[in-house]
């Protein structure tokens, strides 16, 4: 089992150097007052990451260290050891704390895990799972809401544990679901807006339906027709010199007529000398292209005459694309390529409807069966209640608070959380006709202790069977209290100890009684310093510590109640 195997400090509060075995089972530590008693559940506040002040500081010294060592056997304790790089030797965890002085007053910590040095955090989620201090000053674990939730779930037990799993994993589901849904609904609009803007640019491309280079070839034609006239004339007068005047008695004669000419000449002369060969081959070629230029020059004659399209529509047509390609952000031909990536893309966001369906359904679906099951740890939470206050009553009545009443409120919210949707609140009436109010609020720091007590008992060793932590530490729980009511709080310590480790600063003899062991603080002065010394105590030195928490001394008759208390703290069989 889990538990605190030693406690070593160094210049806390009134001790200079204490080293104190804690045994299994139930430890009393007991001393004067004013010894140092408070300074061991002090240390512990240190181990489990609490906020370190300088002020415990020993006077006269520059730093204090306190050190823990615990024997686990916990495995997602070691796990966090582990991760944050110590180690776990044979199941032997030691927790370090030191403090000092800074510059300014102010505490300077530093704490260790497993050798490894850690931030005070990890010490605090160690210490949710090693160990719990109850004492008249924090009462932390009565003091939060979820503490108080925590607390009527294990009264509720496995049942309530495993109907908790399925929510959670039901839970976890709807909002899944729901977040899934959520970001498509937010998604859904920008890609909507994005799809309204492929579809439009789909839709302009298809209805102006440009084709590639068209702008370039639009604008040679506008160039074109804008200069028709001077072409004309310019290409009719190349043509003139080609072809020259064609009527019979024409004086000047085309560069077609002269090459022909020349031709046939050459062509009579190289019968006769075969050096003329090149030349009339060159003469052919001349004549059968001149005779092509003047075609292609009569044919563009023709096309300004006759052209496909007038210079005003030329002109509008560009003007209707240039207006497109403004309305579309960039060039044209990048529209045009990009067009059947985009269509794509468009059938792809058009598909968010059947998608956000689905998931709306699986949304609703999850949530009518998470609301269900919320509904169930409801009912079954509001029946530990009433379980919960019967057991607690019954403890109170032995603690000296026979009236008192715990009373768990579970309130039902709207709020589908991750633990359920209910409100858990712990209320003490501490007599008959009296208001619940908030345990925090309406009892003193003596009846909290005493009432976490009767929870832990109820919990751990009555027939709710259920225990938190390994480790529990009780402060003077015995506050304000004596006699027989002394002695019930021994023995239901001594029951809870049957469950876990429990270590009880007490003033009262019969609270020591029932511990199996015993750790005596005591102080010392030598004149100038005090200094308390921390020693387990056994046999006649124990039952001599007992006889001075009777009264005072350790006489004939102190000695022999102390004596008979042991008696009858000694358990039975």
């Amino acid at each position: 089992m889990t538990r605190l195997d030693e406690l070593t400090i160094r210049s806390l509060g009134v001790i200079d150097e204490a080293r104190v075995p804690i045994g299994a089972g139930f430890t009393a530590i007991t001393g004067e007052t004013g010894a140092g008693k408070t300074m061991l559940v002090q240390a512990l506040a240190l181990l489990r990451g609490e906020r370190a002040d300088a002020g415990v500081i020993r006077a006269g010294e520059e730093r204090a260290a306190v050190q823990g060592v615990w024997l686990v056997d916990d495995p997602d304790a070691v796990g966090l050891v582990e991760d944050a790089g110590g180690s776990v030797d044979d199941g032997e965890l030691i927790l370090g704390r030191g403090i000092s002085r800074g510059p300014d007053g102010a505490a300077r910590s530093r704490a260790q895990a497993g050798g490894a040095a850690v931030p005070a955090g990890l010490l605090r989620e160690l210490a949710d799972r090693l160990v719990a201090v109850h004492g008249q000053a924090d009462q932390q674990r009565l003091r939060s809401a979820e503490a108080q939730a925590a607390a009527l779930d294990r009264a509720a037990g496995e049942p309530l544990r495993a109907l908790l799993g399925e929510y959670r994993r039901e839970h976890a589901a709807w909002t899944g679901a729901r977040e899934a849904a959520d970001r498509i609904r937010t998604q859904r609009d920008a890609r909507a807006a994005e799809a309204a803007s492929i579809r439009a640019e789909l839709e302009a491309l298809e209805a102006l339906d440009p084709q590639p280079g068209e702008q370039d070839e639009l604008a040679a034609a506008a160039h074109r027709l804008e200069h028709a006239e001077a072409w004309r004339t310019e290409l009719a007068q190349a043509h003139a010199a080609l072809a020259g005047d064609e009527s019979p008695d024409a004086i000047t004669q085309g560069a077609i007529v002269q090459a022909g000419t020349a031709r046939r000449l050459v062509e009579r002369a190289s019968a006769d000398d075969a050096a003329l060969a090149e030349a009339l081959e060159m003469l052919v070629q001349a004549d059968a292209l001149l005779q092509e230029a003047s075609g292609s020059i009569v044919k563009a004659l023709e096309d300004l005459e006759r052209p496909e399209r007038s210079l005003d529509e030329v002109q509008q047509r560009r003007a209707d694309l240039a207006s497109l390609e403004r309305r579309l952000g960039r060039p044209l031909d990048e529209a045009l390529a990009a067009a059947p990536q985009a269509a794509l893309r468009l059938a792809e966001l058009e598909g968010d409807d059947d998608e956000l369906e689905r998931l709306a359904a699986e949304e609703q679906r999850r949530l009518e069966a998470t609301t269900a099951l919320a509904d169930r740890l409801s009912a079954m939470r509001a029946e530990a209640a009433r379980r919960l206050e019967e057991a607690v009553h019954v403890e109170l009545a032995a603690l000296a608070m026979p009236n008192a009443r715990l009373v768990v409120e579970v309130e039902p919210t709207a709020v589908l959380g991750a633990s359920g949707r209910d409100r858990v609140t712990m209320l003490l009436a501490p007599h008959p006709g009296a208001e619940p109010r908030p345990v925090q609020k309406g009892a003193s720091g003596g009846e909290l202790s005493r009432i976490m007590l009767a929870l832990e008992v109820a919990l751990a060793a009555g027939p709710l069977s259920e225990q938190s932590v390994p480790t529990m530490v009780f402060d003077e729980v015995d506050a304000g209290v004596g006699g027989a009511a002394a002695i019930e709080i021994g023995r239901r310590l001594a029951r809870l100890a049957e469950h876990c480790q429990v270590i009880v600063v007490t003033h009262l003899a019969q609270v020591a009684a029932f511990a199996e062991h015993h750790v005596r603080v005591e102080k010392g002065t030598d004149g100038r310093i005090t200094a308390s010394q921390v020693a387990p105590v056994e046999g006649e030195d124990r039952l001599a510590e007992l006889a001075r928490m009777l009264s005072g001394t350790a006489s004939d008759a102190a000695l022999a109640h102390a004596r008979e208390l042991l008696e009858d703290a000694r358990p039975v069989g």
